[in-house]
Formats: C-alpha cells, structure tokens, sequence
C-alpha cells in the first residue's frame, strides 16, 4: 500500500498550469500527465470512490508526485508528450507509431523524371505527394500512374544502361525514354498530367485528354485517338471510384472504437478532395474504456510527435468533443507555425469521410475481437495438450538461420494472447566455434536473452518453444537450468517429425514426453504458427546480416571511401554488376580516376 501523504501534497500544490509525474518508491516514473489546474486535476485521483480500476491500481503504486508548471495549458501539452515519448511511463496511453508515412516522388529535375515510391526526408530536385496511410496505397497508385501516364520507374543506373526496351515497355507501362521512342516535349506532357492527377486536379486531366483526342480525330489520327481514349477512361474510372469527394479538401478523419478492453482509431487521409486511404492504430491503453480520453491522448502524441509538417493536414475531424481540445488545436498551431483546426460537428462531404472512418473502425475492432477469441481457444488447447500446472499466456520462440555455417543469425519471437507482439522480437548475431553448430548457436542466443531478461527484470515466457528435435530442446533447457529458471519457464522443441510433413510435428519436453497432436489439433496450429514467424524473422535477419558483409566488401579496397562507394554503386546498380565492370566503365563514375579505377579493377580480378 502507498505511504504516499496525498492530503498534505495537495495542500501545497499550485493551482496553475502544469505537468505531474507519479513515482513508484524505486523513482518509476508510473504516469504523466497535464493540467489546466495542476491542483484540482491531482485531487481527482485521491477521492475515496474512484470508479477507474487503472486509476486504483495506479494511486496504490504512488510514492511521489512532481510537478512543472507552464504558462499555459498548451504548454503543457507540448512538454507532456515530450516526458511520454521519452519515459514511456506504464500507465499511460502508449501510442507504437515509429513508421515515417510514404509518399509519390517524380524527380522533375531528371530530364526524362522518374515516379517512385519514397520514405524518408525529402531533397530538392523532386515532387512529393502523399503522406499514404501505407506502402501498398502508394504501390495501388504508382501501378495506376504507370499504366495511365506511362512515366518509367526504373533507377538511373539502369534507365543509363539501356540499350533496348525492357518490358515495362513491352506491357505499355513505360514509353521507353532510354532508347529515346518517346520525345522529350511528349513525355514531360505525360508527367504534367500526372503531377496534376496527384495534385488532385484530375477534372483538368480529364478536359486535357479530351480535348487532345478531339484534336487528334479532327486530323485523322485515329490511333493516337484510341490511346488518349483509353487514357481518358482510365482516368475516369478512378473518379468515379473516388465516390466521397468534396471539392478540395486536405483533412484527417479520425474515430475511435471500443470494446472488451479493445481500443481501435481509424485514421482516414483524404488530400486535395481524394481519399488517399486509412490505417489502424491499436493504442495500449491498460484496460481504459474512456472514449475521450483515449483519443485525447492518441491525437497528442499521433500529431505532436516527430512528424513530418506536411504530413499534417489543415482540419482534423473528430467523432467527438472532449475537455482538452482547445489546448490541443492551440499547441499543434504553435508547433506547426499555421492555423490547424479541430472539428467534430461536420456536414455533408466531411461528414460522409467521418462516417467512413466510424465505420472502418468498428469493422476493424470487431475482427480484432473475433481473432483474439480464436487465439485465446489455441492458448486454452494448448494448456491442456501440455497439461501445464499454470495459465500459458507468454510463448517465446528461437531459430537458426545462416548459409553453410556462416553469418548465423538467431531469432526470438514473442506471442501472447494477442499474436505477435513485434515490438519484443529480437535478434542475436551468433558466433559458435564450429560454422553451422546450431546447437551452439542457439544456447548462445538463449542464455544472452534470458541472462538480460533476469538482469533487468523482465517479463519471462510461460513456454519457451525450440524449432528443433530433442538435441535443440536439451541444449535450450540445460541453459534454462544454468540460469535456475527451470521451475518459471517450460521448454519444448518442435520437430518436423519423420516424415516432415506440416501436421505430423513432433512435441519433445525435458521430462521424456513425446506428442504427436496431429493435424487437426488447434494447439499445434498455434505452435506452427509461432514456429513459422520465428522461422521467417530468422531469415530476414540473416538476409541483411550477409547483405551488410557483401557491402562492407567495398570498404576494403584501398582509396575508396563513403563517397566513391556510393558513386559506384549507384552508377552500376549493385555489386554484381560493378565486379563485371572494366577498367574503363569504372572510370567513367563521378569522382574515379584511372588509377583509382585500376585499383579497384585489381581488387576484383586479383
């Protein structure tokens, strides 16, 4: 129970502005907050009846409050979202964004421009539309421009290198300006239209194409008619699938959706009248079923954080009203140096985009719901397949990958009754005496983790799963016990089983049982499943192990540092392509002379 004397803090707590933090008796920081009135804010959690149980949970821990006061209520937001985003405290609403949003570039500086997709920060020379709410909206609209507009996608590296068509041409995506079938006055038209198609301004596409294709019928030209035909209907079929449009508008719906502990927001991106897309966001809210103020801390840290200014729109419509919303419209307005404005009583167009997110977010949450049911069962199966003496809620699973011995990379991945909680994955480059020990290897990687796991006390698994047979499962336990968690943590290994076909594994535990559960058995489903992510996160981590030590090859060669390195590899495309090079092609990149060319003939060639 707390020591924590609430009545004479708050006897002396100003009645400001301001941001509180509460400590735990080791100096947590457990929560942080803001205020318009850091007093009467503070006095609401010591009341005898509070009907919040994460509040209950949370005064119980409080040994401390700090607090900072600001000159104004929007201040104080502004540093709140800082502490949260650096203390990540427990009890708060926790937002896991750290993903930049996509874009469109068109390099309009090159003189056939290139269109491709982009992430990151953005240089001169080139057009950005966006922000997409993901990859695969981007990707939707890049095939589109393609087709229509016939703009290439390829890198300078290989456009340069062309001597014939590729097959972007030969699909008609592509007009083939590498082999100069196109004009330049022609294509820098194509691009034109395509920025404006981007730029939301399709209806003046749309009058272009149509009168080109009147022009080219009066002159007889019919075939060129046919193609801006064509054009022009593709267009019009992305209008008309536009079917919520309202003139110019550049906003964010956002609406929220709970239920059963469950938290869902949709964000719906609409930029210049053209609904680019939505993305779900899954906030951990600790159980808190408050609508308002749930998305009161989701729009703070989803619009406060580091976010690229482009990114946010001009208005923001919201399903509701809620305390903080005046500080928040005043705070992003001061952050972003111009007018951002809050709105929650919309009609017409904007009210169809807020219904539209409303309804993606209940479509969302109720499949979550769905999902987790389903998990639950296999958990459930699992538990009683294993006849475990405790609940199994927290499974952890490793795997080897490396290529003949070398660059071996371990996986960890983390289930709970959620599925995949990516954000505890990890990776552990190992280096066992003998290439390709996996034994080695994997006892290694356990005994790093569970050591640090321990040290920092951590969250430790309720059943640690091998992919592996009973060597796997024997090395992986003998370090378990070594580290005196034997008695916390229960050890199984997967195997194939002897015919290795999915549905007839193996289970192998340290107390000599072997199951075989069967196909149809939804514990092993869940097994398989776990198995196949810690398989695949294996992979992609040895991947870019050995694609780091290929690239690291270049450091090497004597003479040619960050700058040269960059320069070849952009002008020839990839490190295949620049050991077939010779000595005159080499010293045809920006910033190699002959003699530096010669050297780094001779480091390929011996």
């Amino acid at each position: 129970m707390s020591s924590f004397d609430a009545k004479h803090f708050l006897a002396h707590c100003p009645r400001t502005p301001g941001v509180y933090r509460m400590l735990d008796g080791k100096g947590g920081v457990l929560y942080v907050g803001k205020a318009r009135d850091l007093r009467a804010r503070l006095s609401s959690y010591f009341q005898k009846r509070v009907d919040s149980a994460k509040t209950r949970a949370l005064v119980a821990k409080i040994e401390a409050v700090e607090t900072t006061v600001t000159a104004s209520e929007a201040e104080a937001l502004l540093l709140e979202q800082s502490l949260i985003k650096t203390l990540r405290p427990p009890y708060n609403i926790l937002l896991r964004d750290d993903k930049s949003y996509p874009y469109i570039k068109i390099t309009t500086s090159d003189r056939f421009p290139r269109v491709t997709f982009h992430r990151g920060s953005r240089r001169p020379g080139a057009q950005y539309f966006g922000p997409y709410p993901s990859a695969g909206s981007v990707r939707e609209t890049l095939a589109l421009i393609e087709k229509v507009f016939l703009i290439r996608n390829c890198r300078d590296s290989f456009f340069r290198n062309r001597s014939r068509p590729c097959l972007q041409y030969q699909i008609h995506r592509c007009t083939a300006p590498c082999v100069d079938l196109v004009s330049e006055e022609h294509y820098a038209t194509q691009v034109r239209m395509a920025i404006d198609f981007l730029s939301g301004r399709s209806r003046e596409v749309t009058r272009r194409l149509t009168r080109e294709m009147e022009a080219a019928a009066e002159r007889l030209e019919f075939e060129r008619a046919a193609e801006l035909r064509d054009q022009l209907a593709a267009v019009q079929a992305v209008q008309q699938k536009q079917n919520v449009e309202a003139g110019s508008g550049n906003v964010d719906a956002v609406a929220i959706a709970t239920r059963h502990g469950l938290a869902v927001i949709e964000v719906l991106m609409v930029r210049q009248g053209r609904v680019l897309g939505h993305r779900s966001f899954r906030p951990d809210t600790r159980g808190e079923d408050n609508q308002e103020e749930i998305l009161e801390a989701f729009l703070a840290q989803y619009y406060l954080g580091e976010r690229d200014e482009q990114s946010i729109p001009k208005e923001i419509l919201l399903p509701m009203a809620f305390p903080g919303a005046e500080a928040l419209q005043e705070a992003l307005s001061s952050r972003y140096q111009r007018q951002i404005r809050l709105a929650w009583r919309v009609r017409a167009g904007r009210a169809a985009w807020l219904n539209m997110a409303k309804t993606n977010a209940e479509q969302t949450i109720a499949g979550d719901l769905a999902a987790r049911e389903h998990l639950e069962s296999r958990f459930h199966a699992l538990e009683t397949l294993l006849e475990a003496d405790a609940p199994i809620r927290h499974v952890e699973c490793f795997d080897i990958s490396h290529t003949q011995g070398e660059r071996a990379v371990a996986s960890c991945v983390v289930f709970d009754q959620h599925g995949p909680r990516k954000g505890d994955y990890r990776h552990f480059n190992v280096t066992p005496d003998q290439g390709g020990d996996d034994y080695q290897a994997l006892e290694e990687a356990v005994r790093r983790r569970y050591q640090r796991v321990v040290k920092e006390e951590g969250r430790l698994p309720d059943l640690l799963l091998i992919d592996g047979g009973k060597g796997q499962m024997r090395r992986a336990f003998d370090v378990i016990q070594s580290l005196q968690l034997d008695n916390r943590i229960l050890v199984m290994g997967i195997g194939k089983g002897p015919t290795r076909k999915p549905g007839l594994e193996a289970l192998y535990l340290p107390d000599g049982r072997e199951l075989v559960p069967g196909g149809g058995d939804s514990a092993l489903h869940l097994l398989q499943q776990i198995r196949d992510e810690a398989h695949r996160f294996a992979i992609t981590g040895h991947r870019a192990r050995r694609a780091k030590a290929r690239r690291s090859g270049l450091e090497e060669i004597p003479g040619v540092g960050p700058k040269r390195r960059k320069a070849l590899l952009s002008h020839f495309g990839g490190l295949k392509q620049l050991r077939n090079a010779s000595r005159e092609e080499l010293a045809r990149v920006e910033g190699v002379n002959a003699q530096t060319a010669q050297t780094i003939y001779d480091w390929f060639h011996g």
